[in-house]
């Protein structure tokens, strides 16, 4: 069976193979072997394409005609249009495509050339004008659309594949231009009625902003928004802000002049959304900027910039530096008047001697103010904080820094009850903000050394928290060396407490205790201010105390030795009166004079002075004090604010006071300019030795340098100010004591002399 099978394929195969040799026409047999099979359908060509009616292209192209005129004249088309599309296909099919192109053409600039007539009347003004041509414009745009629906066949193949040839759309746009708005008289009324229109609304009026924003849009359209309306419009932009800008100047104050500009820019910004050309924005803005910000810089700073600074008017800087910021060269103007602003109202602070007295906390709130500015109105700009840091640097550093160790003085004594320890903690960081700024920290230091000496000594310091505060503030910006004798003072203060303790219970081992209570600072020499020593005559009993005190401290520290200041000294008093005893709290000289009167009842200026030792301008002092101050505890002959020579001074026996212990205030004599010239004197001898260490320093690891290579390397070592003329002597000194040699053949270079 399977053999049969077999022999059937064979037979049907070689079938197929033998008989197929036009693959078409053999196909049926093969197919007729098996019942149901597809069969294959083939479709040719006519032989001969279908030929056009005689005069069906002429017909044709009058239909579409007639469609065009009726779109153009807006009348109804007489045909179903697609009946019109699928004519332009079959003419396209055809190959009339280029005459129909032609002839559409043709026909469309016909209807635009007559068009122009229109726009020739002289009655229109130049509103009807602009609405005239707008409405021209949209017909145009309309009827090119629909005319472009119809030959969209002609459109999509024909002109597509002529590169050269402009669409349909492009072909309307372009007779438009050609024809209507290339016109010179139509462009330039157009033009000018636009124009018009903006500067009416720039006035104030209002107008049509579609129509303008149509009408420009147009000019953008046809490609000569650019060449017709552009450059007209920022020409006469300028010239009007270049006139609004001289006359507000001279009109207005500049908080209202910068608040109009602002405004002016907000209507230019808004044009430009409404109805200006976006590619007009940049040329606009800066134009607008220019003429009422650039072409005035120097005027508004110089009118009205240190009006608002001195009246902190926040909102208005803000706005000035935000408007200065957009124009070439602002920020750099406003920040010169800025610095120079600083510096001259800083240096009317520091260089005004009535006003010393409230500098320092007049130079914390104008810091105060300038960083206010600085964050809020000026955007945190480092160029600006950095401007102000130069400017503070120039003025503190004309006058001596002792102002600034006297407000810390101020603060941190005894009976400044106007602050709590937050906020004496928040002025002293203030204060630390302007001690930055100084050049010659160690005049400073001189300063604040004798006062905190002061405020030590006589224990009128406010709080020893606020006074370890601000030594730790020194610390942190000047480093250990700077605060290693002011901690020295300290240490000092804690170190006698101990020893007055030791010196009580030597006191009360002795046979012949004493009836005066003494307390003694013991000062090393090194840490605290020199002072001048004053022989003074002290009672017996004070200098038998001294001794047994000297017996006892040399005793426990061998080697040392003791100089008693007896300017720094202070005592209680018991004194008696017809109203009673009282204790009088007074200085060691107001003491020596005091005790005086123990044994006589009246004495001359010239006794007293004979007597107790005291140096005529301080007992001159001393003297006015008890016997001229509030505290009159004696007489004055004759009567009078001043001591004289002949006066002669009595105990005032009738002498009455509310309070039992009764302080009585040395007069103190103002820092004279010697004591001034002094320390100041003594901060510059210091200064001296440290150059010279430092020249020493530097040319022992050298061994050979040029001097300016030296000085350089001076300034970069040495922390405060110095002229090169100092450091020229301070060299010449070092070559006269054999630390270093000029080189015998190049006088500019030294060498270290080992």
């Amino acid at each position: 069976m399977a053999e049969d099978i077999r022999q059937d394929n064979r037979a049907n195969f070689s079938a197929i193979t033998d008989h197929n040799t036009n693959g078409m026409a053999r196909n049926s047999s093969v197919a007729s072997g098996k019942t149901g099979a597809s069969k294959k359908l083939v479709i040719k060509n006519f032989k001969d394409r279908p030929k056009l009616a005689e005069n069906y292209t002429e017909d044709t192209w009058l239909k579409l005609r007639d469609a065009v005129g009726a779109i153009q004249n807006s009348t109804s088309i007489k045909y179903n249009l697609e009946e019109l599309y699928q004519a332009v296909e079959n003419l396209c099919s055809y190959k009339v495509s280029p005459t129909l192109y032609k002839q559409l053409r043709q026909v469309c600039e016909d209807h635009v050339q007559a068009q122009i007539h229109q726009f020739r009347e002289e009655s229109l003004d130049n509103l009807s004008f602009l609405k005239r041509m707008n409405r021209c414009w949209q017909d145009h745009c309309r009827q090119t659309i629909m005319i472009r629906s119809i030959f969209l066949f002609l459109d999509r193949t024909y002109v597509l594949q002529n590169s050269l040839l402009p669409s349909i759309w492009d072909t309307g746009l372009e007779l438009f231009r050609i024809h209507i708005v290339n016109d010179s008289a139509v462009q330039k009324r157009t033009v000018d009625g636009i124009l018009e229109q903006i500067e009416l609304e720039r006035n104030g009026e209002t107008v049509d902003r579609s129509l303008l924003r149509s009408l420009l849009g147009m000019l953008s359209d046809l490609q000569v928004y650019k060449d017709s309306f552009e450059e007209r419009f920022l020409i006469e932009t300028n010239r009007l802000y270049a006139a609004e800008g001289q006359r507000l100047m001279q009109e207005r104050d500049v908080t209202e002049y910068l608040h109009h500009v602002a405004h002016r820019l907000e209507e230019e910004n808004d044009r430009i959304v409404s109805y200006v050309d976006q590619s007009t924005q940049k040329p606009l803005i800066s134009c607008v900027e220019k003429q009422l910000l650039g072409e005035h810089m120097t005027s508004i700073l110089q009118k009205g910039l240190n009006t608002l600074l001195d009246e902190n008017r926040v909102t208005e800087l803000a706005l000035l530096y935000q408007l200065f910021s957009k124009v070439k060269g602002g920020l750099p103007t406003l920040l010169q008047f800025w610095r120079d602003y600083i510096k001259s109202f800083g240096g009317e602070i520091v260089c005004t001697p009535e006003k010393d007295k409230d500098m320092v906390q007049d130079l914390l709130d104008f810091k105060d103010k300038m960083d206010n500015v600085a964050q809020s109105c000026f955007a945190r700009n480092e160029g600006f904080i950095n401007a102000m840091k130069e400017a503070f640097e120039t003025f503190i550093n004309k006058r001596p820094n002792k102002l600034i160790a006297k407000y810390v003085d101020s603060k941190l004594r005894a009976g400044n009850k106007e602050a709590t320890e937050e906020e004496l903690e928040r002025i002293l960081d203030k204060i630390m903000i302007i001690f930055r700024f100084i050049h010659g920290k160690d005049v400073f230091e001189a300063f604040y050394k004798k006062d905190l000496a002061k405020r030590l000594l006589v224990g009128k310091s406010a709080s020893v928290d606020a006074e370890k505060s601000m030594l730790s503030k020194l610390k942190h910006e000047c480093g250990a060396a700077f605060t290693s004798k002011l901690e020295g003072m300290f240490k000092d203060m804690e170190l006698s407490k101990d020893i007055m303790i030791q010196f009580k219970q030597y006191m009360q081992n002795q046979s012949e205790p004493s009836n005066i209570e003494l307390t003694v600072n013991i000062l090393t020499m090194g840490y605290w201010p020199s002072y001048t020593p004053m022989e003074v005559h002290l009672p017996t009993e004070m200098v038998k105390l001294q001794e047994v005190f000297k017996l006892f401290y040399l005793g426990k520290h061998s080697g040392r030795k003791l100089q008693w200041q007896p300017t720094l000294g202070h005592a209680v008093l018991k004194a008696e009166f017809k109203e009673g005893k009282k204790e009088l709290q007074v200085s060691l000289f107001q003491t020596l004079v005091l005790l005086m009167f123990n044994e006589e009842e009246e004495f001359s200026m010239e006794e007293i002075r004979t007597a107790t030792g005291i140096e005529e301008g301080e007992l001159r002092r001393t003297l006015q004090s008890l016997a001229c101050g509030k505290a009159r505890v004696l007489n004055k002959n004759p009567r009078g604010k001043d001591v004289e020579d002949g006066d002669r001074f009595s105990f005032n026996n009738d002498f009455r006071h509310k309070l039992f212990r009764i302080k009585i205030n040395q007069i103190q004599m103002k820092e004279t300019v010697e004591e001034q010239v002094s320390t100041t004197e003594r901060v510059f001898q210091d200064r001296q030795y440290q150059i010279d260490a430092a020249v020493v320093r530097i040319m022992k690891m050298r061994k050979t340098l040029s001097h300016n290579l030296l000085v350089s390397e001076l300034y970069n070592q040495l922390k405060f100010p110095v002229k090169p003329g100092d450091l020229k002597k301070r060299i010449e000194s070092l070559i006269d004591r054999d630390y270093m040699e000029r080189d015998k053949e190049t006088p500019n270079q030294y060498h270290y002399v080992a």
